[in-house]
C-alpha cells in the first residue's frame, strides 16, 4: 500500500519519490547513475536498495523518471 495511516511517512514511496526528485533536482545534469543516486538517498534516509528500486517504479509509473540504458532520466 503506497498509503498507510500507521506507518512511518519516512519510510513510505511518496516521501522518498519527493527526496529523489528533490535529488535529481539539485542538479543540471538529465542522465543519472541508478546507485549514485541510490548511495546519496541512503546517507539522508537510510533506506534499503529494495524501497529504492520501488520508489524508482513508482516515479516511473507517474511519468517522472525514465530509463536509458540503465541509467534514470528527469522528466521535468
Amino acid at each position: 500500500m503506497i498509503l498507510g495511516k500507521d506507518s512511518n511517512p519516512q519510510k513510505q514511496v511518496y516521501y522518498l519519490g519527493a527526496q529523489v526528485l528533490a535529488e535529481l533536482n539539485l542538479s543540471d545534469q538529465k542522465e543519472f547513475d541508478y546507485l549514485d543516486i541510490y548511495h546519496s538517498l541512503k546517507k539522508r534516509e537510510g533506506i534499503s536498495i529494495n524501497l529504492f528500486s520501488l520508489t524508482l517504479d513508482w516515479l516511473f509509473i507517474l511519468g517522472a523518471i525514465k530509463n536509458k540504458n540503465g541509467r534514470v532520466i528527469k522528466c521535468f
